[in-house]
């Protein structure tokens, strides 16, 4: 029987952890959110970011930017947050809009309050195996990757995915704990080939079904962390779920899986940066 990995249990019974540490706290840890602009995906995902901070304890401060600000406008909120000993941790919701340079905002944000993990401070400290803030759904992928399986020494992993964000902290994390590690992405041949010597399985493309059963070896924990919509409204995977079923020892659904699970690891990462 394939374990169907339960990302909002995990996820709850870590929030349960944090929630216990931010009692045992001097004061609340403070998480300041800037959004900007009127995307309904990025409001959706603030909403749940605030929710789940006052259910934990930790307090949340929004900024709230017309989708017309400019990047000194920005700059100067990051700046203001970065200087206010009441604020332990701050996010930049991304995407942005596409006249503001993403890359240099994110640069911008105080390396002992970045709790997405993206400071160049950060990204080498996982790369140097120092500690450091790390990106939150790496991070929550490697939970439930540890959740079913106890010793991850010597097994090979294969990663679709690339990115900064996720694809390459999700490599450093599974090297730390002795694993082999492939990353696949878009130029990779026979990608079929290298995805079935995988004991373990992630993919983070952003494209619909794309992993196919045959794709999987048998027994694999499968992580998936795409997340798309299909033409009937319905969320899907970048893994071809229901097939899968069939072959892995493991798979995390979605939804269900690792979206919980990044909430619940930015938390922790808050917590972390206030400590």
């Amino acid at each position: 029987m394939t374990i169907i990995i339960d990302g909002k249990a995990i996820a709850k019974t870590l929030k349960d952890d944090l929630t216990a540490q931010v009692l045992k706290m001097e004061r609340a840890p403070a998480l300041a959110v800037i959004l900007v602009g009127d995307d309904p995906a990025s409001k959706v995902y603030v909403r749940n970011k605030i929710k789940a901070c006052e259910k934990t304890g930790i307090k949340s401060i929004e900024r709230r930017l017309p989708a017309d600000t400019t990047n000194e406008e920005i700059e100067r909120t990051i700046n203001a947050l970065n200087e206010d000993d009441g604020v332990d941790g701050i996010l930049l919701q991304l995407p942005l809009p596409k006249h503001l340079d993403s890359d240099r905002l994110v640069q911008l944000i105080s390396a002992d309050k970045d709790v997405d993990g993206l400071n160049l401070r950060n990204v080498g400290a996982l790369v140097a195996g120092i500690d450091g803030l790390v990106p939150c759904t790496p991070q929550g992928s490697l939970r439930l990757i540890k959740s079913v399986i106890d010793d991850l020494n010597g097994l090979e992993a294969v990663i679709i995915g690339r990115s900064l964000l996720f694809g390459k902290p999700m490599a450093q994390l599974l090297l730390q704990e002795n694993c082999t590690v492939t990353m696949a992405h878009s130029r990779t041949k026979n990608l079929e080939e290298v995805c079935r010597r995988a004991d373990i399985l992630v993919a983070a493309v952003g494209c619909e079904k794309m992993v196919k059963a045959s794709w999987i070896k048998q027994g694999a924990c499968v992580i998936d962390v795409g997340i798309n919509r299909m033409e009937n409204g319905k969320l899907c995977g970048d893994v071809d779920y229901e097939a899968a079923l069939e072959v892995a020892g493991a798979i995390t659904p979605v939804p269900g899986g690792v979206g919980p699970m990044t909430i619940a690891c930015l938390l922790a990462n808050t917590i972390k940066a206030a400590g």
